[in-house]
């Protein structure tokens, strides 16, 4: 229950720019931690970077399903035998992040690199088609 009198929090710079170009790109929190990730746009191509160190090859997937990007995985805690922690802030296990697209992107063009401890994914806008335009009219006329 919220009280109405309460001041409400204004809009982010983000926000507001998204909703004034009408682009909005969303990230879904699941119960998996979800890695730190920066999502922006260059020329013609978005462009996701998450920050996952400590990772090997077949540890993460990348799948996209239409204009979802769905990145997972686990990250393995090395554990030493006898070991008494004393901190620990660094997140293991299954980890999750979902980003919805904006625009349609170029399936075969997409590209992904892990390089010192950053996962990056280049998403290339979709190629604008040209939809033939046939006159009926013209058609009907010409079979008579």
């Amino acid at each position: 229950m919220s009280d109405q009198s309460e001041p409400q929090n204004p809009p982010d710079a983000a926000e507001s720019e998204n909703q004034a170009t009408g682009r909005w790109v969303t990230i879904r929190h699941t119960a998996a931690w979800r890695p730190p990730t920066d999502i922006y746009e260059v020329d013609d191509h978005l462009i996701v970077v998450v920050e996952i160190g400590g990772m090997r090859d077949g540890d993460f997937t990348v799948t996209l399903h239409g204009k979802q990007l769905l990145i997972s995985g686990i990250r393995r805690r090395e554990t030493k035998p006898n070991c008494a922690y004393h901190q620990l802030e660094i997140p293991y296990g299954e980890f999750r992040t979902e980003v919805r697209l904006p625009w349609p992107v170029a399936r075969d063009d997409v590209s992904a690199s892990y390089h010192d401890g950053f996962l990056r994914i280049e998403l290339p806008h979709a190629p604008t088609q040209k939809v033939a335009i046939t006159d009926a009219d013209s058609d009907s006329d010409h079979d008579r």
